[in-house]
């Protein structure tokens, strides 16, 4: 069994402060540039995490705020499959990996940075992606800046025309 080590993410979560807003309701409203879209749905959007576990870890997240997947209509949760596809296709096209993590964490005891917010990480693997300086240092090397991450993903889902995105309305 494999395991997905993330020690750093525990002061965030428990973090006395949060944002002001929910993230997933205010970023949308932004432009994709400065929100790291990547894809805009009908329904849903795929947003580059500003707080990795690994480069290219994405979020797909319904525009509805909603904390409970069960609240979802069925077009949504259609939707939201059809977000981890296109971000499973970004990352494939733009980044290689060679696995993937897919997680929805519903409450925030089960570790969601933002439990009133539904939201699925998509996280690309490599073998050796992880090393001591997570675990020791509490340290996490992401090698690429977040803004040529987000470039390199859209581009990626241009070029292949497989997914038209919405504009931002």
């Amino acid at each position: 069994m494999h395991h997905l080590w993330a020690p750093w993410r525990m002061a965030y979560v428990a973090a006395e402060t949060k944002p002001d807003g929910c993230i997933f309701c205010t970023k949308p409203r932004a432009s994709d540039d400065e929100s790291l879209i990547v894809y805009r749905g009908e329904r849903v959007y795929v947003m580059l995490n500003a707080f990795p576990y690994n480069s290219g870890h994405l979020l797909v997240a319904p525009y509805r705020h909603l904390a409970d997947p069960l609240e979802m209509r069925p077009e949504e949760s259609g939707e939201l499959l059809y977000g981890i596809r296109v971000a499973l296709r970004a990352l494939a096209l733009g980044m290689r990996p060679e696995g993937f993590n897919i997680g929805l964490n519903v409450g925030a005891v089960s570790g969601a940075g933002f439990a009133e917010h539904v939201h699925v990480h998509v996280v690309p693997r490599w073998g050796g992606d992880t090393n001591f300086m997570a675990v020791a240092a509490g340290t996490r090397i992401v090698p690429e800046a977040l803004s040529d991450t987000y470039r390199r993903l859209k581009q990626a889902l241009l070029d292949s025309g497989e997914f038209p995105t919405r504009p931002k309305s």
